[in-house]
């Protein structure tokens, strides 16, 4: 099997051409995770709101997707109790219980237990972060009560929904499931 040189690929580069791995699943690749020309990729999470999934695992009970708000303030309250890592690409918003703003470019590293209300700041017409979520969402009130939770497992039936919703078919969530 001959397999295409990238253009700009150094000359001398061989690409491994061994049997494949057993067990190995199949990569995810999405060429414009970004794009905005297809509305019904983007999974609606609540008032101007929405997720657009990149990866599901449920082997391993995380998420990774993009985060898109459309309007100002209070998004959620919530806590993790596994990790979670974000770089904000679109936008800016925060957290009421930190001194930072997370704006395009930024970073940030939530460790599990934390407690933040993630608010869009007034004149931002639209954030987008990257979330690599492990484990769930547990939404809280002020005083950490619990009132809901959401994890991989609901994030693919709210997909799932979506895509039948809009035309791409229930089986369109498929793909981003590993």
């Amino acid at each position: 099997m001959h397999i295409a040189k990238p253009a700009g690929r150094a000359e001398g580069l061989e690409a491994y051409q061994g049997p494949k791995l057993p067990h190995t699943l199949p990569e995810i690749f999405i060429q414009q995770a970004m794009a905005n020309d297809d509305e019904r990729l983007w999974v609606p999470n609540g008032d101007r709101i929405w997720s657009r999934p990149l990866c599901y695992n449920t082997s391993q009970g995380y998420w990774v997707h993009l985060s898109r708000y459309r309007r100002p303030g209070v998004i959620t309250r919530h806590r993790h109790p596994g990790p979670v890592h974000g770089f904000v690409l679109k936008g800016r918003w925060h957290y009421l219980e930190h001194d930072w703003m997370a704006e395009a470019g930024s970073y940030v590293y939530e460790p599990p237990g934390d407690i933040h209300t993630l608010v869009v700041p007034e004149g931002v017409d639209e954030a987008i972060t990257l979330f690599h979520n492990t484990s769930c969402i547990i939404n809280c009130d002020p005083a950490g009560n619990v009132t809901g939770f959401v994890d991989v497992f609901t994030r693919i039936e709210l997909a799932r929904k979506h895509f039948e919703a809009v035309g791409l078919g229930a089986d369109y969530v498929k793909q981003f499931i590993r």
